[in-house]
């Protein structure tokens, strides 16, 4: 079974992917973005092509270029460095959780398939096992933002009996509002250890005294823009 080399917890950067003017990634600028978080924010865990970093909006070349330089810059530097996974297919997301594993990411994420949604929660693990499988050494964590993904299984659903189909099942980055679902899944899987990191900012408070390990979010994107002008 994968498990981290410690526990994904505490404040995790939701990373945005920097630009320059002409739509072109600014790859100059991750390697300060690195030192930002961790000697001006003392955050060393970071979500990489998630929502907050565009993921989605990014060709998959793109997406692996952007993981192989967090990895890079983030080397003794930061603690877990988790890239986000989740495509509309399959394939791509099995590609891009190979190169995870291939490049010495510390984890993988995967939201939910948002086009031809998956309409229980059978289809929707069947999904997730598939891109799990595909880096089997890697912890794996499931993204629950059904605003966005318009798939409304509850995460406390989805959690029950997750790891009898995903050994490498290691949490949830739960980023919806309702607080019920949520204390839900952490009563229900105390036992388990899993990561619960909460991903709605302004709920976070409430989160944490329901049992949340972690938080991942833009909480600290407050002085980025120095970081593009220097």
């Amino acid at each position: 079974m994968a498990s981290p080399k410690k526990k994904l917890q505490g404040l995790v950067a939701a990373t945005i992917t920097p630009m320059t003017e002409h739509g072109e990634i600014n790859f100059s600028v991750i390697g300060r973005y690195v030192d930002y978080l961790v000697e001006e924010q003392g955050v060393k865990n970071v979500f990489v092509n998630g929502t907050t970093g565009e993921g989605l909006s990014l060709s998959i070349s793109e997406r692996c270029q952007v993981a192989e330089e967090w990895v890079t810059k983030g080397k003794n530097k930061l603690d877990q460095i988790v890239i986000h996974v989740g495509a509309l297919s399959l394939k791509e997301s099995q590609e891009l959780a190979q190169h995870a594993a291939e490049i010495g990411a510390d984890g993988i994420a995967v939201i939910a398939p948002f086009f031809l949604k998956p309409w229980n929660k059978d289809v929707l693990i069947n999904f997730l096992k598939e891109v799990a499988a595909a880096a089997p050494a890697l912890p794996f964590y499931y993204y629950h933002i059904p605003a966005l993904t318009g798939v409304k299984i509850r995460a406390e659903e989805l959690l029950d009996g997750i790891q009898d189909k995903i050994p490498s099942f290691q949490g949830l980055k739960f980023s919806d509002t309702d607080l019920l679902d949520f204390g839900q899944c952490v009563d229900q899987n105390r036992q388990r250890q899993f990561a619960f990191l909460f991903g709605v900012d302004e709920q976070l408070l409430s989160a944490l005294v329901m049992g949340a390990t972690g938080a991942v979010g833009s909480f600290v994107f407050r002085d980025l823009s120095t970081l593009w002008s220097n």
